[in-house]
């Protein structure tokens, strides 16, 4: 008589294919908040997984966790430029964001949004209890500010950097100098001033010129007789 064939055993499904399979399953919303744990703990981030938390809550909110709804937001907030905040926002109740730390968080958004930095630095500093459970934001957050530059300025004063990224002295010196060596900074003026790399919105002439250049030459030439 033959023997029965051993039995395969499960592989457990990845978070991501359980986003995939049945997002609107709520037995994968314990999965979907142990991911949101993990994410904070490994400095990596899912925007699908979490927005599939988000909407599982809408159908269960007796079930939500504020403080997994505060590290998601935390972590959309490290996403900018992208607009993930917002479309985290969307899937929570008004009445949730009424909520203290979330109606602060909202305030950090619109700092962040409208590059009012100093404001955002002193905000940040009265709710450190709510962001540094989060590792990572701070560095996030100056990412960013270091992109708005980037596409504000041709040259930036030493002090609007400092502003921007809340550091300064010594610790100013050694971000400054790492810019130079990775990131193209030219230090000028006695360390006074910095020149970022071009690009084309600090040079609105190369964003011309880039146009020009993916026009062809005989597309243009049959646009002449046309004008005539």
């Amino acid at each position: 008589m033959g023997r029965e064939p051993a039995s395969q055993p499960q592989v457990p499904y990845t978070v991501d294919q359980l986003v995939a399979v049945n997002p609107y399953n709520p037995d994968i919303l314990p999965d979907l908040e142990n991911y949101v744990n993990e994410q904070v703990s490994s400095q990596t981030y899912s925007l699908d997984a979490n927005l599939c938390l988000l909407r599982l809550y809408q159908f269960e909110p007796e079930r939500m966790s504020t403080q997994i709804v505060a590290r998601i937001l935390i972590k959309a907030l490290m996403a900018m430029p992208a607009p993930d905040f917002s479309l985290c926002l969307f899937l929570i109740p008004e009445r949730v964001q009424m909520d203290e730390q979330f109606k602060s968080l909202i305030v950090l958004s619109h700092y962040l949004e409208t590059a009012k930095f100093r404001q955002f630095w002193d905000e940040a500093a009265k709710n450190r209890h709510i962001l540094e459970v989060v590792p990572g934001f701070e560095q996030a957050i100056q990412d960013y500010a270091v992109h708005v530059l980037s596409l504000t300025y041709q040259r930036v004063p030493r002090s609007v950097v400092a502003e921007a990224i809340n550091i300064e002295g010594v610790s100013l010196d050694k971000f400054i100098e790492q810019r130079v060596a990775n990131s193209g900074w030219v230090v000028e003026g006695k360390g006074e001033l910095v020149s970022l790399p071009k690009n084309e919105f600090n040079h609105p002439e190369l964003r011309r010129t880039s146009a020009a250049q993916s026009i062809p030459l005989d597309r243009i030439t049959r646009i002449f007789p046309v004008l005539g």
